[in-house]
């Protein structure tokens, strides 16, 4: 049984996308091997916020039905340069019992241990799902400052508080929550701005996130806001040169109560739509390395949708959190052109592969987890947009999610960079080749 502090897998558990036939052994290698991690590293692997991806790496693979010997060899693979957890400090687990006091520890990274055991100790007590509606969706001052430190690092604390909830492992929820409040939370001025901007004109209409991103792409100061020298591209480019521009914009997306499911379809489509898209023809296909988390996060927004313990409103807010954040990342790599022509006349190397083929190929990746999350990301899209492509705002349809998929495993296997990093930019595309004369692509 999994606890606070022991993972454990089971064949039988069904995650919200997985293939069909993991085996007990494959249960329990990756298991054995997300508690080593758990217990010997820290969750970032160097002082600079570099993020452990481990346990994201482990439970897609797992997912993709990879075996024990792929497990192994990812683990091994990404080991080497994880550091241990600094050392616990007893006296701050029992401060961070006083609400005025936990407070004074967030936003620090030297003490991710200490909120880890501090997590664990109250999931122990009072189970993940009220602990996670506490901290993380109360509403109140300290959930809303933990819930947008969720959003910061690229989304990598709710991905992790993701892949806890969708394969049911309170360690790692713990790990996701310890993580979130070691982060930092500039981001929350995005969300507390559209939140009060959305408040004030009520009966403006939604808008489809698709005309959003074209709305963004179409304004002069916001398209430029992000200089490819800024440090942080969101919070030094977008929100300091054009923060009221993207307040107008993003606040315009509402995800009404009665049609989650459909809008949280929506943004998961969107979500891969602007990651897809955004290529350079003539060059060789190539995903943005930070278009991709917004890609990659989209697939757990299906489950936190399910999660009983949380009102419509909450449920609604947190997808309103999502999307907005998506614009802003768009509009922090400089806009790049969205044309999904990129992906629909893609001659993939593989093109009459198969998922099967591409789950294959994947698990066989050298990687770090981040091209086995996109993979499955794009099967569960197909899925998840199955129901609604009729609709307004769904460009992603039918075949070209398999050729996305196919797409994106030729992409990372082939010369140059595996990703590029910031594709609005001409500047990193200089080391990606061009396709071949006479190439579609």
């Amino acid at each position: 049984m999994a606890t606070a502090s022991k993972i454990h897998l089971s064949p039988e558990q069904k995650p919200e996308f997985y293939v069909q036939g993991i085996s007990a052994e494959a249960a329990e290698t990756a298991s054995q091997l997300l508690q080593e991690n758990h217990e010997k590293h820290h969750i970032f692997f160097n002082k600079s916020g570099f993020h452990n991806h481990i346990a994201h790496h482990l439970l897609t693979l797992y997912a993709l039905n990879a075996t024990p010997a792929q497990l192994r060899k990812a683990y091994a693979d990404n080991v080497s340069y994880q550091r241990p957890p600094v050392a616990l400090e007893q006296s701050v687990v029992e401060d961070m019992h006083v609400t005025d006091r936990f407070k004074t520890y967030l936003g620090k990274e030297k003490y991710y241990h200490d909120f880890l055991v501090f997590f664990k100790k109250e999931i122990e007590k009072h189970g993940w799902e009220d602990v996670v509606k506490e901290y993380v969706f109360q509403g109140d001052e300290r959930a809303d400052d933990i819930l947008v430190r969720m959003f910061a690092g690229f989304l990598h604390p709710i991905i992790h508080l993701g892949f806890g909830i969708e394969f049911a492992q309170p360690a790692i929820i713990a790990e996701a929550l310890a993580q979130a409040c070691v982060h930092d939370s500039w981001i929350g001025s995005l969300f507390h701005s559209c939140e009060a901007a959305a408040a004030k004109s009520p009966d403006l209409p939604a808008r489809s996130i698709v005309e959003l991103l074209q709305e963004i792409r179409e304004d002069e100061k916001l398209s430029k806001a992000a200089h490819y020298e800024d440090g942080n591209k969101i919070r030094d480019g977008v929100l300091k040169r054009a923060g009221e521009e993207m307040v107008r914009v993003a606040s315009r997306y509402k995800a009404p109560e009665d049609e989650l499911q459909q809008r949280t379809a929506e943004m998961i489509n969107a979500a891969v739509y602007f990651t897809s898209a955004s290529q350079h023809p003539p060059h060789i296909p190539k995903f943005d390395f930070y278009y991709i988390h917004s890609a990659n996060a989209s697939l757990f927004f299906t489950r936190f949708q399910t999660l009983s313990f949380l009102a419509p409103a909450t449920r609604a807010r947190l997808l309103e959190w999502k999307v907005r954040f998506d614009l802003a990342m768009y509009a922090s790599r400089a806009c790049p052109r969205l044309d999904l022509s990129s992906a629909t006349d893609y001659a993939s190397r593989q093109q009459a592969a198969s998922w099967a083929d591409v789950f294959a190929r994947v698990c066989a990746l050298s990687d770090d987890g981040h091209a086995a999350k996109l993979v499955r990301v794009l099967a569960h899209g197909e899925g998840a947009c199955a129901g609604f492509e009729d609709a307004g705002g769904f460009v992603v349809k039918g075949g070209v999610w398999r050729v996305l998929g196919n797409m994106a495993v030729d992409s990372v296997e082939a010369a140059g960079p595996k990703w590029v990093r910031s594709a609005g930019f001409e500047e990193v595309w200089r080391d990606v080749p061009e396709r071949e004369e006479g190439a579609r692509l």
